[in-house]
């Protein structure tokens, strides 16, 4: 027999502001307390420098939260010319210094060009990736260094939006990319192509898939709504789960179709995509979840909602 999780069942997307200093897994067991929920995970680890968009998913939203790993996000970023550290970001120790004052707006523009559209990114050893079931950056902190293998990700948009002169240079920096995408890399390749060195100063994701910053909720509003007791408050902040497959074809089906699809039996639907994964809803307007379009045009299960708990 299964054992009952303790807590309430909630079901929905919080998108949180992460606050700077707390893990992404620290804040997700904040607001899961906060809440009381019997089951939440978050979509994919922001650094504890960084702050920003981190969509959590409670309850039966879990279910689509690949769909968040896996889509583009937004970045707003300080880097700082002429310092490099061994974390590439302001949280590591510096391991040199020179004098970056010669450099120019127009040098690091043109630098900066480089980095946009499809490019070969090698994964800082600080990150979250895995060697043999250890995260890097734990290997990293014992003073292992491990291979890593170029991977390919895409920065669909990259902005210079300021250019501060000093002996360390800052500039701030905005870039659209694609998952895997790692910022304090981009920092740190920009620093050694200007030979100067370079790191992230500060990081704040302001999109991840569909949910941008104005959506996001601080943590510090959830604990006053909390302290005075304004659950009902608290969950109306709570998003639809099936916001985070919001990109994907809807298609709609009847309430036999709907009673069928939710047996695991494939369903025929007229005029629907020719093929792919697609949300499948009820005429009434009820999100059911995700299907795949077959060959022979019926729709397949793939990943239910789950009511009636």
């Amino acid at each position: 027999m299964a054992r009952q999780r303790r807590g309430r069942p909630l079901d929905g997307i919080l998108v949180l502001d992460k606050p700077p200093g707390v893990s992404s897994n620290r804040a997700l067991q904040i607001v899961k307390r906060l809440y009381g929920a019997a089951k939440a995970g978050h979509t994919g680890s922001l650094d504890p420098l960084a702050t920003g968009v981190l969509p959590l998913c409670f309850g039966e939203a879990t279910k689509f939260s690949q769909f968040l790993l896996d889509a583009d996000k937004a970045y707003e970023s300080t880097f700082v010319l002429g310092t490099a550290t061994d974390t590439g970001d302001a949280e590591g120790q510096v391991l040199e210094t020179v004098d970056a004052s010669a450099l120019t707006e127009a040098e690091v523009a043109e630098a900066l060009a480089a980095f946009r559209g499809e490019i070969e990114q090698v994964p800082s050893m600080f990150s979250a990736l895995k060697h043999q079931g250890q995260p890097l950056y734990k290997l990293a902190r014992q003073g292992k260094e491990v291979e890593r293998k170029a991977r390919r990700v895409v920065i669909s948009r990259l902005e210079l939006r300021a250019f501060r002169a000093a002996a360390q240079p800052e500039v701030d920096i905005y870039l659209e990319c694609s998952k895997g995408t790692y910022v304090r890399s981009v920092a740190e390749d920009l620093g050694r192509m200007l030979g100067c060195g370079a790191h992230v100063a500060q990081l704040r994701r302001t999109r991840a898939g569909p949910f941008g910053i104005d959506q996001s909720v601080s943590l510090a509003t959830l604990e006053a709504l909390q302290a005075e007791g304004r659950m009902a408050d608290m969950d109306a902040l709570l998003l639809s789960a099936d916001t985070a497959v919001d990109s994907l074809p809807l298609v709609k089906l009847s309430v036999s179709g709907g009673f069928y699809i939710r047996q695991g039996q494939p369903v025929l639907v007229p005029n629907a995509p020719c093929g792919g994964m697609v949300r499948v809803a009820l005429e009434t307007g009820e999100f059911l979840g995700i299907g795949e379009i077959l060959d022979d045009g019926r729709v397949a299960p793939r990943r239910l909602i789950v009511t009636g708990r």
